[in-house]
């Protein structure tokens, strides 16, 4: 088993693909409904594609400080294990708001909220010293 950088290395490089994903959806959505650059506006399945998309960038943004504090400070595979939970919560995010109701969006984004908590729960007992392992 690869050790826990390399472990946070694979979360890092699935996050990116679903930023990835998030984009080729709002690009799925200008071209299904017609919706050409630079407009932000248009078919409701377009503007949640764009909100989906970018939220995930915004919680990219903390996700990746957060995935490697906990690993640098903390180690092991629990940060990994954080990771690949705010990773899954984020794919719900994207296909829950995509959904009509976009209240669909919400089990995800709490998935993925409570994975970047626990995250900084994490970096933050490793930073001050507290360590135990998987």
């Amino acid at each position: 088993m690869p050790d826990g950088n390399h472990l946070v290395a694979i979360d890092t490089i699935l996050a990116i693909l679903v930023g990835l994903l998030a984009s080729f959806r709002v690009s799925q959505m200008r071209v299904k409904h017609g919706i050409h650059g630079p407009a932000m506006a248009g078919h409701p399945d377009f503007e949640r594609a764009c909100r989906a998309h970018g939220n995930t960038i915004e919680n990219m943004i903390l996700f990746i400080p957060a995935l490697w504090m906990a690993a640098f400070f903390f180690g092991g595979q629990i940060p990994f294990w954080i990771g690949l939970v705010w990773i899954v919560g984020r794919v719900m995010y994207i296909f829950g708001y995509a959904q009509n109701d976009t209240r669909m969006r919400a089990p995800g984004a709490g998935l993925s909220y409570a994975a970047l908590i626990g995250l900084l729960i994490v970096a933050g007992l490793g930073l001050f010293g507290v360590q135990f392992q998987l």
